[in-house]
């Protein structure tokens, strides 16, 4: 594979939040009584990359789509603020992968987080100038899929020369949606439902060798 343009996801490709977010979760589901125990970090792995929205509804069901709103609107408020001062926890040999990808590669990012996230990521580990551009579904309230085609077309990319590169089931089914190849992190929080799916990698900087 020989690609100038690597598409990221955020979450479990990247970096882990999950120590992080989970403490401002626990925060604001507690004081609006809306869950009798905390949620541990392993609690969030089955939702990590999917809409806050369909998390939400999964955790309490018959919660009401303006307490949906309403919660939402404060968890992102706090998340973006502490995201900023606390970071998440980087695997190992994304900082240094980044640096020399970007050499010769564009860098962007396309993930299905609120408007803010993914600046956080930026600042905090000070990646600004790694990255080309950045999309997410916070900003333009469109699926992960509609964001990859829209972030390709703003940049004029093209199939051919590019690739996207994550960890779930959404990222694979979002890549071929736009026709765009796939590399699978083994080491994030999902599965695919194609066994031994190639190409994978089993840490982050596999990568180099891969694109």
């Amino acid at each position: 594979m020989s690609t100038k343009n690597l598409i990221f996801d955020l979450d479990g490709t990247l970096w882990d939040p999950r120590a992080t977010i989970i403490k401002i979760w626990n925060e604001v589901l507690i004081q609006h009584q809306l869950i009798k125990r905390e949620l541990k970090p392993e609690d969030m792995d089955p939702y990590m990359g999917l809409l806050f929205k369909d998390i939400l509804k999964d955790i309490i069901p018959g919660i009401s789509d303006q307490q949906v709103q309403d919660i939402l609107s404060e968890i992102v408020q706090k998340e973006n603020k502490v995201l900023h001062s606390e970071g998440g926890i980087l695997y190992e040999g994304v900082a240094e992968t980044l640096k020399n990808l970007s050499k010769n590669h564009k860098l962007f990012i396309v993930s299905n987080c609120q408007d803010g996230y993914i600046e956080a990521f930026l600042e905090y580990y000070q990646f600004e100038d790694l990255f080309t551009d950045i999309e997410s579904h916070g900003r333009t309230k469109k699926t992960k899929s509609e964001n990859i085609k829209l972030l390709m077309e703003r940049n004029q990319l093209s199939t051919e020369n590019s690739v996207y590169i994550g960890d779930t089931q959404t990222d694979y089914d979002s890549a071929s949606a736009n026709g765009l190849p796939f590399i699978f992190c083994e080491y994030g929080f999902g599965k695919l439902s194609t066994d031994d799916y190639e190409p994978s990698v089993s840490k982050f900087s596999d990568l180099e060798s891969c694109v």
